[in-house]
């Protein structure tokens, strides 16, 4: 499998808009973040983890020219605002897109993108989705094999993804033991770390930290990276061996 880091910022993606923080006049790339999403790709299937407001730059960044799912970790905007840009997909692989998600998440998403799923009278041209609900049980699209991993964003339950040997989780800051079980024997795992500072609803570097030297993978990368982590540079300086700070455009073979 190859794992495409789309993007590795937080809701408002680094940098921050009107912010004039040193972070965010960096002139480093890889403190430019664009919302958080990977890309995973093994010999038959291509699949996207969320399709955020940036989901169309990240599919031209990368030349992605077959997708044949998206799948979701939970509804907020950050994470879903793209999925009207399916439609390029719609029309060059002559299908709808398959998407995945919880029961909860879905039923925004057709509020959401409403006009997709209209029964009559539906305007030319809008996405074209198959909406699929998923729980805990682990399912397939294609070859890949998908283990749901239940965690908690303050109050709002999310999904990360286990395919392989690979685990990606983000937006998260309370992991049950037993999910935390099915996380176990990973190689890589991505998972969320916002700030240095302690937050409501994301892990910070130390909370993070601790959960990756538990888990103990080969190698874990950071994503949902906010302008107030500091510079890319320093922060990697300052992680264990083995622990990385994502950056947009990462790309690592499991």
């Amino acid at each position: 499998m190859e794992i495409t880091v789309l993007g590795t910022g937080t809701s408002q993606g680094v940098p921050v808009v009107a912010c004039e923080c040193a972070i965010c006049r960096s002139k480093d790339p890889r403190d430019k973040r664009l919302r958080t999403s990977v890309l995973i790709k093994s010999a038959q299937t291509t699949v996207a983890i969320d399709a955020g407001p940036d989901f169309r730059q990240q599919m031209l960044r990368e030349k992605v020219k077959s997708l044949h799912a998206v799948v979701i970790t939970h509804s907020h905007k950050d994470h879903i605002a793209g999925l009207d840009d399916v439609r390029a997909f719609n029309w060059i692989q002559k299908r709808p897109m398959d998407v995945y998600a919880a029961s909860d998440v879905l039923k925004v998403v057709k509020n959401e993108f409403s006009y997709a799923f209209v029964e009559e009278d539906k305007y030319p041209g809008v996405p074209q989705i198959n909406l699929h609900t998923i729980d805990s049980n682990p399912f397939l699209v294609n070859d890949l094999e998908i283990i749901p991993i239940k965690a908690m964003h303050y109050k709002l339950p999310v999904l990360g993804f286990r395919v392989g040997d690979f685990t990606y989780l983000t937006d998260a800051n309370y992991i049950a033991p037993e999910e935390l079980d099915k996380m176990r024997g990973s190689k890589v795992i991505i998972l969320n770390a916002l700030r240095k500072e302690k937050h409501i609803s994301h892990f910070n570097l130390e909370e993070a930290i601790a959960i990756i030297r538990e888990l103990a993978p080969e190698k874990a990368y950071f994503t949902h990276i906010s302008h107030q982590m500091g510079f890319h540079e320093n922060v990697e300086k300052e992680l264990p061996e083995n622990i990385h700070l994502a950056f947009d455009g990462l790309k690592f073979n499991v």
